[in-house]
């Protein structure tokens, strides 16, 4: 089974990175940071550390598990986590340099329910339970020291 981790990556203006995607012929849409877990990642948290190094060049303190989606094939993990640098210049992973796999433009999105309303977060199943838990006031961010 392909595990995959993604973060909900909380700034200190309480909005969240999100990644948004330019495809040619398909209407943008946005994605959480992250990527597989490999096998030479110690653990789930490191894989996500990785990811977010690769894709950001930042550095995130995880809160906790968030939201877990299972199929016969594949496992995505979203964590809840905090960060407080990033530089999206300063990206290494291989598919910001991969012919055809359009654009990736890292944004802030206020964490409310308009700021995802005016996104198209995918998967929806995370965006449902962001929305929840944002409604119910029960997402679990401590404000920043």
């Amino acid at each position: 089974m392909i595990e995959r981790v993604r973060a909900v990556l909380v700034t200190a203006d309480d909005t969240m990175l999100a990644i948004r995607r330019t495809r040619p012929g398909i209407p943008e849409y946005w994605v959480l940071p992250g990527g597989g877990v490999e096998p030479s990642d110690e653990s789930r948290e490191a894989a996500l550390q990785r990811e977010i190094h690769e894709e950001i060049a930042g550095r995130a303190d995880t809160i906790r598990l968030l939201h877990t989606m299972e199929t016969d094939e594949e496992r995505q993990l979203f964590y809840l986590a905090r960060i407080a640098t990033w530089s999206f210049d300063d990206r290494t992973g291989p598919e910001f340099s991969a012919e055809g796999r359009g654009e990736y433009a890292l944004e802030e999105v206020p964490l409310t329910l308009e700021g995802l309303d005016g996104i198209d977060l995918r998967p929806e199943e995370i965006a449902h339970v962001l929305r929840g838990a944002i409604g119910a006031g029960s997402l679990g961010v401590e404000a920043s020291p």
